[in-house]
């Protein structure tokens, strides 16, 4: 059996930039150890898969090492492959996620796709050492989200000077970590580490703006932010908040296309 699949940048404005990710059409589900271990070989922070559902698509995203409930460079490369190779002829996609419910990607006439998600759900909590060991700095303050942690920091140059001890960070139960601190041309910057989902640092992470972005409009008092987040390949995203929901812009790019013969 060969399967279809693409290498894109997503949140890149040309090849190399953005976080790279997997995405492999389906007429149905694979099981999930086959759709594990396709994901573990192709080594990139994430591999999502889609199959038709009536009018539209449902999405899974796996890292290297699990299933997670919710991507969204994986999920902005997979509408750049819907409407640039699958002649997909509308502007709006409409996929159904079994873990994170209905997530919508729209094709603006710029070229950029926005994600439509849910707003995650934050809160400030008391800063837990044991949480915040792997860092080389101690935050300001100390948030959770659904998934992630999220600590706080005066300045762009603590986030991107940042010393991390990725060993540390494992001990913790949870999908990752973002750090994050106004930014210098920039509302906002980050970075994102998960090593105990098999992603030490990964290079742009649009779910984890479903996070920042409440987090910002009420700190700056704004809803429309732009952001970039500071990994090696650097990520450029628009983020507006919209209550329940948040809208996250960028655009994606192709860089390989090919087979995977199981």
């Amino acid at each position: 059996m060969y399967l279809n699949i693409y290498q894109i940048d997503a949140f890149a404005e040309k090849a190399f930039e953005g976080n790279p990710a997997a995405v492999i059409p389906l007429n149905s589900w694979l099981p999930d150890e086959l759709m594990q271990q396709i994901a573990e070989e192709n080594n990139l922070s994430e591999t999502a898969f889609y199959i038709p559902d009536g009018e539209g698509f449902q999405i899974r995203w796996f890292t290297p090492g699990v299933e997670v409930d919710l991507c969204g460079h994986a999920t902005l490369a997979t509408a750049h492959v819907i409407f640039q190779h699958q002649g997909f002829s509308g502007k709006l996609i409409k996929f159904l996620s079994p873990r994170s419910g209905v997530l919508e990607v729209e094709l603006e006439a710029d070229g950029q796709m926005t994600l439509n998600f849910p707003t995650d759900k934050i809160q400030q909590i008391d800063i837990q050492e044991e949480v915040i060991a792997g860092f080389s700095e101690h935050p300001r303050e100390l948030w959770r989200g659904l998934s992630d942690f999220i600590l706080i920091y005066d300045n762009q140059s603590q986030v991107q000077n940042m010393k991390v001890d990725l060993s540390e960070l494992a001990k913790v139960e949870t999908r990752g970590f973002i750090i994050t601190a106004p930014g210098d041309q920039v509302d906002f910057v980050s970075r994102w580490f998960g090593p105990r989902v098999g992603v030490n640092e990964d290079p742009v992470t649009g779910s984890a703006h479903t996070s920042l972005t409440p987090l910002w409009a009420e700190k700056l008092s704004k809803n429309d932010l732009t952001a970039v987040q500071l990994s090696k390949r650097t990520g450029k995203l628009s983020c507006k908040m919209l209550g329940e929901r948040v809208k996250i812009s960028g655009k994606a790019v192709t860089y390989m296309l090919g087979k995977v013969e199981i």
